[in-house]
Order: C-alpha cells, then structure tokens, then sequence
C-alpha cells in the first residue's frame, strides 16, 4: 500500500454519508431504539404526495455504520476510481415544526446506503471539489446520486473538523420519476474530535414523470 493510501485510509472521512464513530453522545444526538429498515415505499396518503411543481422532497441523515457493508457494485458504476467506499444507516429526522429546528436527528432508521468518493488531498483543504457517487435504499425506492462534494472549512469550530457540501445530479430512481438532485451539509471528523458529531443532512428533489400503475403516487 502506498503512503497517499495510508494517509487516505486513516482520515477515513470519505464523502458526505459520513459518520465515522460519532460516540452518540453528543449533546446534538438522540439515542433512539434501532428499528426495521423500511422495505416497501408509502402510499399517497402516507407520504403527502408531491408539491403541485410536480417535485417530492426527501430530507433525511446518513450514518456511517460497520453493520452496513459497502456494495462493490455500486462502486464499480461510480464512473472513477474510488478509493474510500463505505456503507451507512439512514435515519428519518423531526423538526418543531414552528421554527424548523431539528430536535431528533435519528428519529427512524428508513434504509441503508453505499457511497464512494475519490480524496485526493489528505490535508481537506477549503474550496477542493472532490468526486463522490452513491446509492441510497430508502422506502421510496433506490435512488443513485453521480456529482462532487467540496470542502467548505477545515477549523471550524476547531482545527481538524471538516465542513462539507455535495451536489449530485440523480441518475436512477423509480420509474414514476424522471430525474432529480440531491445536496448535503455534512461535518466530518477525521481526527475523532471529542465532542463532535460526524454526518450528513441530505435532501433530495426528485420529479414526477409520467404515472404508472403500480407506483405509490399513481392513481
């Protein structure tokens, strides 16, 4: 293994699912008991439907976790060579309501995902774009996300924390879809920085094509 594999491996950061350990005590984590992963996608009447645009919007946080092994398939189609590839836990979060604050980051496990990224510089430095490609498995269906992911900071609040965002065009969804994209605020903790939390807030726009019979949102 070469030195730049080494040094990539041990920062362990890769792209924007992110969730080395976090510890999960955090004062900014609930603990929540793990429930099933969700396997069938909701009805209309469960999920709302989409806005009048035509758009349905998902918002959701990735966790990196050793139970989830990385799909080398998925990897294999990212498009580049990666090499960081990981899977995670996917967890459904709640607002107040009145002021759109987050008070339960992981109020329910809804899937699993796989992503892959390609660092090149080790040290995150601001304004680097890096490659990243991932498929998430939620309730809705499979949906496979191709774009980049560039580093916002490296020192705040403290020196070696990592702030991130991604932008990714959909690639595949479900057929009652034709398309969408996809974008993240992520924090990354390569160092194990007692006290932070590591992960992503993803929302994702996915646009209704034509209805088909047997999808959740036909008629």
């Amino acid at each position: 293994m070469n030195p730049i594999s080494r040094t990539l491996g041990a920062a362990a950061l890769a792209f924007a699912l992110a969730a080395c350990d976090d510890s999960r005590t955090s004062p900014v984590q609930q603990d929540v008991p793990a429930g099933p992963v969700l396997s069938s996608a909701p009805s209309a009447n469960e999920a709302g439907g989409p806005n009048r645009d035509g758009v349905e919007v998902l918002r959701f946080r990735s966790e990196e976790d050793p139970s989830v092994t990385p799909d080398p398939a998925v990897c294999a189609a990212a498009g580049f060579t990666p090499n960081v590839r990981f899977g995670a836990v996917l967890y459904s979060e709640a607002s107040n309501g009145a002021e759109g604050r987050i008070v339960n980051r992981s109020a329910r496990r809804i899937g699993t995902a796989t992503a892959c990224a390609r660092i090149t510089d080790p040290r995150f430095p601001p304004d680097l774009r890096q490659e990243f490609y991932v498929r998430f498995d939620l309730p809705e269906g499979p949906v496979t996300a191709r774009g980049g992911c560039t580093l916002v900071s490296n020192d705040v609040p403290t020196a070696g924390l990592v702030l991130a965002g991604c932008h990714l065009r959909v690639t595949e969804a479900p057929s009652w879809y034709r398309g969408g994209a996809i974008s993240s605020l992520s924090v990354f903790n390569p160092r194990k920085i007692p006290g932070y939390l590591t992960g992503s807030d993803y929302t994702i726009q996915l646009y209704e094509g034509p209805r088909q019979m047997g999808s959740p949102h036909g008629d």
